[in-house]
């Protein structure tokens, strides 16, 4: 069934509604490999196609489609949330007056500060949203209303303005988080939340892969232990962590019965924990180890062991199999963390002031 572009009385209520089923066409056409809940997702959909009253509750379904464990809608939502919230701002009166030149000018304002490959996943979601809306709007004499968006010349793509650094803890500033993570008090989730944060920076793992975890993906090899882990694209990968940093959690961390999945990092409801959870866990741990970082999320762990594994290693191929990374040039980011050769450019800079 179409619809007409203008379908609502207001310019919002009119995004919202494509945005909804945007939303619900994603939700049915993205890889369900890593589905956790059929039944939330169920309910989901049932919701979308009610349809939703505003923005806030349309990203509440959202989150539980992505907790539900279809992660991969937050690259099309996050993008075209955030597009939406500015074009309130111009007090459109049609969705007819959104063109190229204006998302243009709107993707400029709010991903200024983020990285090259954040701007293409925001190109990637504003072209297949309104390609969604070419293929699925219709007036009453069957005319369809077409935006061709492209946005081949939107210069926050171009590739010209470097990678953005990853955020990332100092040797000193590791030392002090894990002092912190010792010390502080989660109640009665202290075991399970140690364990998962120290299996994250002491693997480099990424969150969403922590939260995975069964407890048959772990076995035994001497001194190590050794995971399991199901990556990016349903890849498997194994890493390996030392049997005394995490034993005594392990075999402290409670087993609850009713997952019957053998989740190892779940809720009292059985569910598996969400990566804004974790997020979370982290920010109180810097906060207590009096850390400040621009980014403080769980995901800068990752980046921190990384940045270490380059830097005492210095052996690029070991980081891109133990971060699980699909190209070299991905991990290749960690040797601009080479403080080494910086120092020797420091001594340089020193000698030509001494001659």
């Amino acid at each position: 069934m179409k619809y007409a572009l203008d379908c609502k009385d207001k310019f919002s209520e009119s995004f919202i509604f494509w945005l909804t089923k945007f939303v619900k066409f994603k939700l049915n056409s993205l890889s369900n490999k890593e589905l956790l809940d059929r039944a939330a997702l169920a309910s989901v959909n049932y919701a979308l196609t009610k349809g939703v009253n505003n923005i806030d509750e349309l990203d509440g379904f959202v989150k539980q489609a992505r907790n539900a464990g279809l992660t991969g809608i937050n690259t099309y939502f996050n993008p075209l949330k955030k597009i939406y919230e500015v074009l309130c701002f111009y007090e459109l009166s049609s969705m007819k007056q959104i063109d190229e030149e204006l998302l243009s000018e709107v993707l400029a304002s709010v991903t200024g500060a983020l990285s090259d490959a954040s701007k293409k996943n925001y190109r990637i979601a504003v072209i297949n949203f309104f390609k969604f809306i070419d293929k699925q709007n219709e007036d009453s004499e069957k005319n369809t209303f077409l935006y061709n968006i492209e946005l081949k010349n939107w210069g926050g793509v171009s590739g010209k303005q470097g990678q953005k650094l990853p955020e990332f803890m100092s040797e000193d500033e590791v030392h002090r988080f894990l002092d912190a993570l010792d010390s502080v008090d989660f109640k009665q989730n202290t075991i399970r939340n140690r364990l998962i944060i120290k299996i994250i920076i002491f693997t480099g793992i990424r969150v969403s892969e922590a939260l995975k975890l069964k407890r048959k993906d772990l076995s035994e090899d001497g001194d190590l232990y050794i995971l399991r882990i199901r990556g990016k694209g349903n890849k498997y990968r194994i890493v390996m962590i030392k049997k005394h940093l995490i034993q005594d959690l392990l075999d402290t961390i409670a087993i609850n019965y009713i997952n019957q999945e053998g989740y190892l990092f779940i809720n009292r409801n059985a569910e598996p924990l969400t990566q804004a959870y974790v997020s979370r866990i982290v920010e109180q741990i810097l906060f207590k180890a009096g850390i400040r970082k621009q980014k403080n999320g769980a995901h800068m762990l990752r980046h921190t062991f990384a940045t270490m594994l380059y830097k005492k290693q210095k052996d690029l191929v070991l980081v891109q199999e133990a971060l699980g990374h699909a190209s070299l040039n991905t991990s290749r980011i960690y040797t601009h963390f080479d403080s080494e050769k910086l120092k020797l450019a420091a001594k340089v800079a020193e000698e030509l002031n001494n001659e």
